[in-house]
């Protein structure tokens, strides 16, 4: 494989997906970005190498908005080093950090600046930061925002992290204009507490305990408020992690009304059912929670439908004594997946089963998260003047999630053993092979993400 550093390559292949469509042709790469999309048979530039990908297919880089890369303060959690690695392994060339888990948060310009140096030389792909909206600094996010963060992320409830306190109705009526007057999009947990639903006591070593502590009338009435917030102030409104099905007909009926609210799900709510986990199986705990068939079967009508925009995934590790394997108890242990470099794989396997196009995939996990973030302009597509973050995906391979082909930093994961269909056989990353066949090539090829000027 070509490892960029000439001037041009060309990367060639029978499935390329371009916005027009998937099609035979020959991706022509210079100076990082790609110079065009050329007929699988023209001749290359005379300066150019080519590349073949085979039977392979060629897809835009994909693009995950929802990483806790924890670092600095955390970093025995993940760290920048190993998750942009393993996201480079996945297919992944462009993430997005979340404000939390790390110390300091990046809730001010100096958590910012501290995400951005603890990142310096170590980034295997590109990586964007979100700021946080928090009570302290509701009134007056513009300082935040000229920092370069590519929006704003709030918990409407406890965020599990004493740094990062939740806000209410008053902190978003202050916050709101200011995103909407830059066209910034504010992220919510959209979850708040249902008093009336106390949930009744269990045994906390069993799964069925966490999913009544979190039921869905918690997301339905956090989303309902985001809805009416956002049909009043009128910026863009952005649903993370949306996990209760019961919440689609009211996004979709904001979506009928032309309010810009957006809303992303998650794999392992679209490939695992609360009626599966075993007990004291704390891999599996998140927030919000896996919940049962049914709902998993909604969130993929929702997702074919168009009310979900796009899939990422909400990497958030920890160390594996923090998810205590030894008691299993799933109130007790820390809530999050580690999947950052399985998502990709994950989508395809389950989308492929339904009969859903890679096409489809691509677009859910490139192109619409990339808009999400402010950068679509470069990212998520293969067109002329984008960068050339490409990934050589091979839909029909298959392989096993075990330990030694894990490159986050802990191996703690509820796809463990699973097998997996399709896989990043190569990820250029601006033209720049980053990993092949799981393989770290290039190192501190990424760099930081603001966002694009209109």
């Amino acid at each position: 494989m070509h490892t960029g550093l000439s001037s041009a390559f060309v990367l060639r292949g029978r499935r390329v997906l371009t916005p027009a469509g998937e099609r035979a042709a020959c991706v022509v790469v210079r100076e990082g970005r790609i110079a065009d999309v050329t007929p699988f048979d023209a001749p290359p530039p005379p300066d150019a190498e080519v590349v073949d990908a085979g039977e392979a297919a060629i897809l835009p880089g994909f693009v995950d908005t929802h990483v806790h890369v924890n670092e600095p303060g955390r970093t025995e959690w993940e760290g920048f080093e190993s998750a942009t690695r393993a996201a480079a392994a996945g297919g992944i060339t462009s993430i997005v950090d979340m404000p939390l888990n790390s110390l300091p948060v990046t809730t001010t310009p100096a958590g910012y600046e501290a995400k951005r140096a603890a990142s310096a030389g170590k980034l295997q792909v590109d990586c964007g930061f979100w700021g946080g909206l928090v009570p302290e600094n509701a009134a007056d996010l513009g300082p935040l925002l000229d920092c370069g963060v590519l929006g704003v992320k709030a918990f409407m409830i406890d965020s599990g992290i004493p740094e990062f306190p939740e806000v209410g109705e008053r902190e978003l009526r202050l916050a709101m204009p200011q995103l909407a007057a830059r066209g910034r999009p504010l992220l919510l947990h959209a979850e708040v507490s249902v008093p009336h639903l106390a949930p009744p006591p269990g045994d906390s070593r069993r799964y069925a305990t966490y999913l009544a502590s979190r039921p869905p009338e918690m997301e339905v009435a956090a989303i309902r408020q985001a809805i009416a917030l956002c049909r009043e102030f009128g910026g863009p409104v952005h649903i993370v992690h949306l996990s209760a099905a019961d919440a689609l007909p009211y996004l979709a009926a904001a979506r009928a009304e032309g309010l810009p609210v957006t809303v992303e799900t998650c794999p392992h709510y679209l490939a695992f059912a609360a009626e599966d986990i075993p007990d004291g199986a704390t891999e599996f705990k998140c927030t919000p929670p896996i919940r049962d068939r049914e709902n998993r079967e909604r969130l993929w009508e929702g997702l074919e439908g168009g009310v979900i925009d796009f899939v990422v995934c909400d990497h958030s590790p920890c160390t594996p004594a923090l998810k205590r394997p030894e008691e299993g108890d799933f109130l007790a242990a820390w809530g999050g997946v580690a999947s950052v470099q399985f998502g990709p794989a994950i989508v395809w396997t389950h989308a492929r089963r339904r009969g859903l196009s890679l096409a489809r995939v691509a677009t859910w996990l490139s192109a619409a998260p990339a808009r999400l973030a402010g950068l679509a302009r470069s990212k998520g597509r293969i067109a002329p003047g984008c960068d050339a973050d490409l990934v050589v995906w091979d839909p029909d391979a298959s392989f096993a999630v075990t330990p030694d082909i894990i490159r986050h930093r802990h191996p703690t994961t509820p796809y463990a053993g699973q097998t997996l269909g399709g896989r990043a056989r190569a990820t250029y990353l601006r033209g720049r092979l980053v990993q092949e066949d799981g393989i770290p090539i290039i190192w501190g090829a990424g760099k930081p993400l603001v966002a694009e000027e209109e």
